[in-house]
């Protein structure tokens, strides 16, 4: 049973961290100005992470660094620098997506404790054991989950959990979203997401912000997780706003009650409407459909309308200068303006208390304001001002590096050593009347290292002849020693892995997940078909396939593992040996011993890093990202320890959502297959609901058959899953790519972007 919780906060900036400790967090993370996946947030610097790691750690609190993106192979020796920094500054644990970046960890960097960032989609508690088997000692679960899931997962021994308590939600999955990247060449596995989920769409031809999630708030329900870490999102606020949450869930773990007033404090400073997630089961009031963005605390609504003038009875206290906002039908975002005028009763004054009848006057603006329109704090004077905090003087904490050196006193001579380094001075040593204070003097004397940027760990000194050595002499050498001495970075070079030997021809796959699809195809043609399954799936189906050409493919997202384990079962015990998976988890129900497993392209590979520890993984080959930019792709393809596949036909997922769009009551709903059609900015999508799952995809597939002699490969994949392809369009699309031919209406993602 835990007792003791770790509140864990998150710092854009190292105000918003000092912000965090002194209301109460036990753990602060952040990001770095490289490979965080809050990329625009302010971020710290070297010093800034050493000076607050310091600190930190004086209060017996600790500091988590995000390098939770996805790196390209040219990357490599920027995320070296980046770790040395972070070992320099002695942090607790580093938060990782990339493969790549664990296994640099592990291998160069093993006193820094690996924790899986919630951009590996774990999701249920296959996944959380596969991360455990590969050395990770935290495991950050996927926001989507369940209490009762959670539980489930929480049976793991000897695994740290952590789980979401507050703050921004994503619509899809973290680390399975795709849409920001291939639609606008922004990654969110890069840290750069434009967040489209915010954006309106039009949706069966209505408009709505069909994707934009409410702000996830558990409250007093974080009594009831059983995991090690609460965790608060938040890396993009302000240093007002982490204060408040904090102290907030401080209060609330503390066994306070009664904090509607402190909830009330943090709508006032950033909130769009909370809700708890999936936390309780599954709940379809969770998105926020009509407006974006800070919405504020509701105070009551608009009564009557004179010219200018509105009249409302606040149920909080406001006051001039505050921040109020009305909802506006039709517009993304609420109305919002700076309280000037207040009149209570026919007078003028400066605040008003709840209850009481105020007279505002409203600027000047186009909207039509009418009765019964909610009016929301936005911004309070008062709450700016109740979230002081106390902070260190400017390199208070600075944790310099430390050095050991060593002093051997003989009868002629006094050398010191540190560092590869000497220094020596000759002289005439007698014998010392207290060895002890000669040893003391040389202690006081090498400790003083105010000039230089290191500080004395340890000093071992070697006296046998019990000699006396002169003070000045002592400092003299120290000053000569550590003049000498310049600390610099180890200069680590990354192991690459031995490439294969590169294949002297390409050939090709085609996934399917509906044997009607390849009805029209010459099997012969095609050296393996991947058969992607879910628990409905017919093994006599997949039995009318050639079986030495069929690879199962096991779907990314699987919240019910029970479900599909009998199919999964059946088709080992039937002979089925070639896998594919797409989620950690399928590396904890597939068995290690005579099984071929492959990754496909949600298991991210940009680096030979990655593909390294893949190999190590025992897994026969990998996909080359579909996010990833052309010239990547070349470099990483000719370097690979192990087979590669590139997809050059895709209609790739861009949201894989467990968030259902349907408007119908959930008691009536069939689940069934429903196909809607979305469209943005000119651009159409099309929208799969079933089984409670939601997934977006572009109506134009992702192509790049021109590209296949570029890269060096062993295998070209055609993928033809999730939407509904007839046998005629999978034959013609099929001939085509054989050519080297685009189908009409493709797109490229990122092949030939650069910086996404």
């Amino acid at each position: 049973m835990i007792i003791k919780k770790e509140l864990l906060a998150p710092a854009g900036d190292i105000e918003a961290g000092y912000a965090a400790l002194y209301y109460g967090a036990d753990a602060v993370y952040l990001g770095l100005k490289q490979f965080s996946a809050r990329a625009t947030a302010n971020n710290f610097d070297a010093q800034e992470l050493n000076e607050f790691t310091g600190y930190a750690h004086s209060l017996g609190r600790k500091v988590f660094v995000t390098i939770n993106t996805v790196l390209q192979e040219s990357e490599l020796p920027d995320l070296i620098k980046n770790l040395q920094v972070c070992r320099e500054a002695k942090v607790d644990a580093v938060i990782v997506q990339d493969l790549g970046v664990a296994r640099v960890v592990k291998k160069y960097f093993p006193e820094i404790a690996l924790h899986a960032s919630t951009q590996m989609a774990v999701h249920n508690k296959e996944g959380a054991l596969a991360l455990q088997r590969l050395g990770f000692e935290r495991v950050v679960l996927a926001r989507e989950l369940t209490k009762n899931e959670i539980e489930e997962i929480a049976k793991i021994e000897n695994l740290e959990l952590e789980c979401f308590i507050h703050g921004a939600l994503c619509y899809s999955y973290s680390g399975i979203c795709q849409f920001s990247s291939i639609a606008e060449g922004r990654s969110a596995n890069r840290g750069k997401c434009m967040y489209p989920c915010r954006a309106e769409f039009i949706k069966d031809g209505k408009r709505s912000h069909c994707f934009s999630m409410k702000d996830l708030a558990l409250a007093e329900d974080v009594l009831k997780l059983p995991v090690y870490s609460l965790k608060i999102e938040g890396r993009k606020k302000t240093a007002l706003y982490v204060a408040a949450v904090v102290d907030y869930y401080r209060r609330i773990l503390n066994g306070e009650k009664n904090l509607a007033d402190k909830a009330d404090n943090i709508k006032q400073i950033f909130a769009r409407p909370w809700c708890k997630f999936h936390f309780n089961g599954k709940n379809k009031a969770v998105v926020d459909r009509n407006y974006v963005g800070h919405r504020g605390l509701e105070i009551g609504k608009i009564e009557e309308i004179t010219g200018r003038k509105i009249i409302f009875t606040p149920n909080h206290k406001i006051a001039r200068h505050d921040g109020l906002q009305i909802e506006i039908p039709g517009e993304e975002k609420p109305w919002g303006f700076s309280l000037q005028n207040l009149r209570v009763s026919g007078k003028n004054v400066f605040e008003a208390e709840k209850g009481t009848k105020v007279e505002v006057t409203i600027p000047f603006t186009k909207f039509e304001i009418k009765n019964g329109m909610p009016i929301y704090l936005a911004s309070s004077s008062e709450v700016k001002g109740a979230y002081d905090y106390k902070k260190p003087k400017p390199k208070e904490f600075w944790q310099k590096p430390t050095i050991e050196v060593k002093i051997k006193v003989e009868p002629g001579k006094i050398m010191a050593t540190a560092m590869n380094k000497q220094s020596e001075i000759a002289g005439h040593f007698e014998a010392a009347q207290n060895v002890a204070k000669v040893s003391e003097a040389i202690e006081k004397a090498f400790a003083k290292t105010g000039e230089v940027n290191f500080d004395l760990e340890n000093l071992v000194i070697e006296n046998k002849s019990g000699l006396f050595v002169p003070i000045s002499m002592l400092n003299e050498l120290r000053r000569d020693l550590y003049a000498k001495i310049e600390l610099k970075p180890d200069n680590i070079i990354i192991d690459r892995p031995s490439a294969r030997k590169l294949p002297e021809k390409c050939r090709w796959i085609v996934k399917i997940d509906n044997v009607a699809k390849c009805q029209k195809l010459d099997i012969r043609r095609i050296d393996e078909i991947i058969y992607l399954i879910n628990e409905k799936s017919l093994i006599e189906d997949i039995s009318s396939l050639p079986k030495e050409k069929v690879r199962i493919a096991l779907p990314t997202v699987c919240r019910n593992v029970a479900k599909i384990k009998p199919i999964i079962n059946l088709l080992l015990a039937k002979g089925y040996k070639k896998w594919e998976i797409g989620n950690y988890w399928g590396l904890s129900v597939l068995p290690e011993e005579k099984t071929d497993i492959s990754f496909d392209s949600m298991i991210y590979m940009l680096n030979t890093q990655a593909v390294a520890m893949a190999e190590n993984m025992g897994v026969s080959r990998i996909t080359l990202s579909v996010e990833d930019g052309l010239d990547n792709m070349k470099e990483l393809s000719r370097k690979a320890p192990i087979p590669v596949v590139f997809t050059v036909y895709q209609n790739i997922p861009l949201f894989i959502s467990a968030v259902c769009v349907r408007d119908n009551d959930c008691k009536s709903c069939d689940k069934k297959l429903k196909w809607s059609e979305l469209e943005k900015s000119g651009k159409k999508y099309r929208m799969k609901s079933e089984n409670c799952q939601t997934e977006v995809y572009s109506n134009e597939p992702f192509c790049a058959v021109e590209t296949l002699s570029d890269v060096t490969v062993e295998y070209a994949k055609a993928d033809f899953c999730h939407i509904d392809y007839s046998a005629d369009d999978v034959a013609e699309i099929w001939q085509k790519l054989l050519k080297g031919e685009k189908p009409a209406g493709t797109q490229s993602a990122n092949l030939y972007r650069k910086g996404f």
